[in-house]
């Protein structure tokens, strides 16, 4: 069975089991436990330091945890199997300056083993959905930060992985692009995709299945928007995350 034949929301694609980084005496990431299901859009809120990025790197296999272990797909990690099934956009942007931004494109999606007809026809996709068509033959140096951030989202999706995560995609991107991104995000998730979203921006974040709130490397919460605000008493996530960190409403 491939990881996309199921529909069923129950089916577990992260699992993480006491997963703990440390630095020296820092610890990152503080014995996390945390289960992720088919097609939802889960987030991971905290400020800077709180060990959002961490993780990801974890579940990307970009950094050895120093204890715990976590599973992608039933498979434990490290496992290079899985990777063309996942997509990965970090914060700092990991795309070629020197090429175009239609040569960027098509060599991650070669990397994923996309043919040339695939490639093209979901290019025009991806061009739209950052709104880049205008620069497809520019050279990625002669770009805006803005805009080399939203050509590397589009190098994440390109090859429709089946589990995305997304690192603070939204930084320095309009509120009415932030719209849409979100909204394809959602699409996305309805489709069976999974995707893992970390912000700092609360207000986001009510469009996430559910959330965790990061302090300090530790989950403090764990549930959907509208749970999370009532069990609290408050109006706003930024609200319930205070209130769970200070034990008292802002």
């Amino acid at each position: 069975m491939t990881f996309n034949e199921s529909s069923d929301a129950s089916v577990k694609v992260v699992e993480i089991r006491n997963l703990t980084k440390s630095f020296g005496a820092f610890t990152a990431v503080d014995a996390l436990d945390l289960t992720i299901f088919k097609g939802e859009i889960y987030g991971l809120l905290g400020p800077n330091g709180s060990g959002k990025t961490t993780i990801i790197k974890m579940l990307c296999n970009l950094l050895r945890p120093t204890a715990g272990s976590a599973k992608i797909f039933g498979h434990l990690l490290p496992c290079k199997s899985i990777m063309n099934q996942i997509g990965y956009m970090p914060q700092d942007t990991a795309i070629y300056l020197d090429n175009t931004v239609h040569e960027n494109l098509f060599f991650f999606g070669g990397i994923y083993g996309m043919t040339k007809n695939q490639l093209e026809k979901k290019e025009h996709e991806m061009l739209a959905f950052v709104n880049l068509q205008d620069w497809r033959d520019s050279l990625v140096s002669t770009l805006s930060g803005g805009m080399k951030h939203r050509l590397s989202l589009a190098c994440a999706l390109i090859h429709e992985p089946l589990l995305v995560f997304l690192d603070e995609p939204t930084v320095g991107v309009d509120p009415e692009l932030g719209a849409t991104f979100w909204g394809y995000f959602e699409s996305l998730a309805q489709k069976g995709t999974t995707v893992i979203i970390t912000t700092h921006y609360m207000d986001e974040a009510d469009h996430c299945s559910r959330v965790g709130f990061l302090r300090q490397g530790r989950l403090i919460a764990d549930g959907r928007p509208d749970e999370l605000k009532k069990q609290t008493g408050t109006q706003s996530l930024e609200e319930a995350f205070l209130f769970l960190t200070r034990g008292k409403k802002p």
